[in-house]
């Protein structure tokens, strides 16, 4: 096989600090120098303004306009300015998306995390890093657990009081909370208070908070493992309750960066817990009625992946449009036509779980497994329950379980 040689790079990339260019290496100095055109922010245009001696220019807005601004300068010589490391949640990452790595240079800086790990001295691998920059506060309520330390990125000078707020609300108010703002700049500034005690004052819009997780003696951390408590979700009654979903989630095997369709969401348990296993997977809650779909991203955002789409109609209808998953779970409105259509989407290698309670689907669920083969399961769950002033055991209703996995 013939080896191919790689390009030239065009494209340079240079991480930044609020050092300005008295951090800069001598290569990351000559990328700027020697580039027909430098991108950046007003910011970073300021602080590498010495050495800029092409033209300088301002990321356009909206800032999706950005990538065409600089694939149509490909092969001139382009440098663009990022805040730290370029490829941690920053504009580098970005750009690779777009560009093959032959064809770029990328120097990076010391980011906002590593800094704020310096100055605290956290050990950086055993800390948890959650960029919030334009992205849901939500997202950070799985990362809330007692002994945890987190190191959050946020969007601007108000963006220290929202997060302090919200893990107040949510039980964790004694929390070490420690807000570092302009890390490695002259206005650098730290300071400590608990979550519960932090008040709002005149914060540098870049700023990020530490925060050593500590729990009221009653709150609810959130289990690492699937089955969370029923009540932790708003439902009508239409929920897999939590021994059956944990089950569920074992016989959907969620593997990274995958897709799952929740056929007959409910309450969006299934969904909801599938994409708390790990932040790269996706799911799409189906549910035909309009009030659940609503309570479907209440609970969503509550519990924390705002992300979970939400298609609101019937299958096998609703499923037309929907890119092709690697999981499918069918737990409501089960019939022909709803299975057919998901033997027929899922990819090969993907898994189904039906779960059944009435006779028919059970029916229909047999017939399947003589057809396709899999697994039949039965789960019957009953709890202990007051009788009278002694105790004794309630059944749920049964659940027939059919899962299998496409060929």
């Amino acid at each position: 096989m013939p080896v191919t040689a790689p390009a030239t790079p065009w494209l340079s990339i240079v991480g930044i600090g609020e050092d300005g260019i008295a951090g800069l290496g001598e290569n990351a100095r000559n990328m700027i120098a020697g580039a027909q055109t430098v991108f950046g922010g007003k910011r970073h245009l300021e602080l590498a303004a010495p050495l800029i001696a092409g033209e300088a220019r301002a990321w356009p807005s909206p800032f999706d306009q950005a990538v065409a601004a600089v694939l149509a300068l490909r092969g001139g010589s382009v440098c663009v300015l990022a805040s730290g490391d370029p490829m941690f949640y920053g504009v580098g990452a970005t750009l690779a998306r777009h560009v093959p790595a032959t064809e770029m240079q990328i120097v990076p800086a010391p980011s906002a995390f590593s800094l704020a790990a310096a100055r605290l001295g956290w050990a950086q691998q055993s800390t948890t890093c959650v960029s919030l920059h334009g992205r849901p506060l939500a997202l950070l309520r799985p990362h809330l657990q007692p002994g945890r330390k987190l190191l959050v990125l946020t969007s601007d000078a108000e963006g220290p009081a929202a997060v302090a707020d919200m893990i107040t609300r949510l039980g964790f108010g004694p929390s070490r909370f420690i807000v570092l703002e302009a890390l490695g700049g002259t206005r650098e500034r730290i300071t400590e208070t608990s979550a519960v005690a932090f008040q709002p004052r005149d914060i540098d819009p870049l700023n990020l908070v530490a925060i050593e997780v500590v729990a009221t003696p009653d709150v609810r951390a959130m289990p690492l493992a699937p089955g969370l408590p029923d009540d932790w979700f708003e439902h009508d009654g239409q929920i897999t309750k939590r021994t059956v979903r944990a089950t569920t989630i074992s016989a959907l095997a969620p593997c990274y960066g995958e897709l799952l369709w929740d056929i007959g969401s409910g309450s969006g348990s299934i969904s909801i817990e599938w994409m708390l296993r790990d932040p790269s997977l996706r799911a799409v809650a189906v549910e035909r009625d309009v009030e659940r779909a609503a309570r479907i991203g209440r609970n969503a955002e509550a519990l924390g992946v705002p992300g979970l789409e939400i298609v609101t109609g019937e299958a096998p209808v609703a499923l037309t449009a929907l890119p092709e998953p690697d999981a499918v779970f069918i737990g409501g409105g089960c019939d022909a036509a709803v299975l057919d259509t998901a033997l027929a989407r899922l990819k090969p290698g993907g898994r189904l779980v039906v779960n059944a309670v009435t006779l028919e689907t059970e029916a229909l669920l047999i017939a399947a497994h003589q057809k396709h083969g899999g697994e039949l399961l039965r789960l019957a769950v009953a709890h202990a329950s007051p009788v009278g002033s002694l105790t004794g055991w309630r059944p749920a209703m049964p659940v027939t379980q059919w899962s299998w996995s496409k060929p």
